[in-house]
């Protein structure tokens, strides 16, 4: 395998069947009428061009640029029109409103505190249509404090071409805070390995302080699920999934 960076093994190895889930929680949830919307850190674009292969104009908003360029191979692939913009959520003043707008895979957890989740909020509040919907999903600090520490991943493809190591840990200067520690070796030409990683750092909150700084955003009629809109939330529940209508 020739060199390949994180962003594009990472693209690789995400489950296929997470993007059909949150594409039919989405559909499920589109206000009537709904014409346009953006993906906040839609990252490749796969969300993007189911959403766009529903019939919507859809906008994918990425902080890395090295995202938005496989979201665009991929969206030339699949034959679908997106627009891709590299932008932070914090600061979306450039962008117009938007029936719709989505922000999936724990993206807003990777904020540094709960005063950037709530810059985020207004941010978005202030771009969506009156009567429009804001979808997103975080995990849970039943998640972060008892689920993840301690936890690993391996994997290692038939051909012993890639493997993914994935670890995850406490983080003791914040409160409901893990670090992933995430390791890729790739098989070069020669059948030497090369190594590529990163480590990432999220952090959760509990839903009443979420909820409140929904509100005071502005936002009203918010409905808090679990498994994709499924189930009510519980005291195990790993990942809550938030519809909130402005």
């Amino acid at each position: 395998m020739i060199y390949q960076s994180f962003a594009q093994l990472y693209d690789q190895l995400f489950d296929e069947n997470l993007y059909k889930d949150w594409r039919d929680y989405t559909l499920d949830r589109c206000p009537a009428g709904t014409l346009d919307a953006l993906d906040l850190a839609g990252g490749a674009g796969r969300l993007g061009i189911l959403l766009a292969q529903a019939g919507l104009t859809v906008t994918v908003a990425d902080f890395s640029a090295e995202m938005l360029s496989i979201a665009s191979q991929h969206a030339q692939e699949a034959g679908v029109a997106l627009n891709l913009v590299e932008a932070d959520m914090r600061d979306l003043q450039a962008f117009p409103q938007y029936d719709l707008v989505t922000c999936y895979a724990d993206s807003l957890c990777y904020l540094p505190n709960l005063a950037d989740v709530k810059t985020t909020f207004g941010e978005v509040k202030k771009h969506l249509k009156a009567g429009g919907r804001f979808l997103f999903d975080v995990i849970t600090p039943y998640q972060t404090d008892q689920v993840y520490p301690g936890y690993m991943y391996n994997y290692q493809d038939d051909d012993h071409e890639r493997a993914f190591l994935w670890q995850s840990f406490v983080d003791d200067d914040v409160v409901h805070g893990v670090i992933h520690d995430l390791t890729f070796f790739n098989r070069l030409p020669d059948g030497n390995y090369q190594r590529v990683g990163e480590t990432h750092f999220e952090r959760s909150y509990p839903q009443s302080r979420l909820i409140a700084a929904l509100k005071q955003a502005g936002f009203k009629q918010i409905t808090v699920t679990a498994d994709f809109g499924r189930q009510a939330p519980d005291k195990t529940t790993t990942r809550w999934f938030f519809e909130c209508q402005k």
